[in-house]
């Protein structure tokens, strides 16, 4: 199955994971981040507006750069009781998010933005997911891996993070980083991306 789309479409990500999860939708695509801090402060009582704040802002940086594409950019965060588990900044912290997430559920919300001239559309897409109760001998064993750095709340779901998951309820992929479902479906309500012919 394959996609066309109104205008070439722009991911302003460098994540591996949004990368793998267009390609495997049948889209088209290049790649540009958009190297934006990430500084907004945080808003516990609208968690899914912050996600689309962050998400609008890389789309905006890259926009300026490509206002003849259709830029799709998209942020994840996890939060537990008001509480927003980033992206950790070193290994000690890392541990210190797994075991608190530890047994408990926590929420994974990915705001996504898409600009195109004259337009723009917005969405955000929670799930959530109960971790198992941790050892620290698991935890250290996979923040040591290196795979915990570059994730918010220390974890990729989709690599040996899986075994800290007990139950998930919601989309799998918005985990992952990317609700490539709603996505898809939305674009293309909006007329940007359309079935190849022979594939309708």
């Amino acid at each position: 199955m394959k996609f066309t789309s109104t205008r070439p479409i722009i991911l302003a990500s460098s994540s591996p994971r949004r990368k793998e999860l267009l390609k495997l939708a049948g889209i088209d695509f290049e790649v540009k981040p958009s190297h934006v801090a990430e500084d907004l402060p945080f808003t516990p009582e609208e968690p899914d507006l912050y996600a689309i704040r962050l998400s609008e802002q890389k789309a905006q940086a890259v926009f300026e750069e490509e206002p003849d594409s259709i830029i799709i950019a998209a942020d994840t965060v996890v939060v537990m009781n008001g509480r927003q588990y980033p992206k950790p900044a070193n290994d000690a912290q890392a541990v210190d998010f797994l075991m608190e997430l530890s047994g408990q559920t926590h929420e994974v919300i990915t705001g996504v933005t898409v600009l195109e001239k004259n337009r723009k559309l917005q969405f955000a897409s929670l799930s959530q997911v109960k971790f198992r109760r941790l050892g620290l001998e698991l935890v250290h064993a996979y923040v040591r891996s290196g795979d915990a750095a570059d994730k918010a709340g220390a974890y990729g779901i989709q690599t040996e993070g899986m075994l800290f998951v007990e139950i998930i309820a919601g989309d799998y992929q918005n985990i992952v980083g990317l609700p490539i479902g709603k996505l898809v479906e939305r674009l293309r309500e909006e007329d940007w991306l359309f079935l190849e012919e022979g594939d309708a």
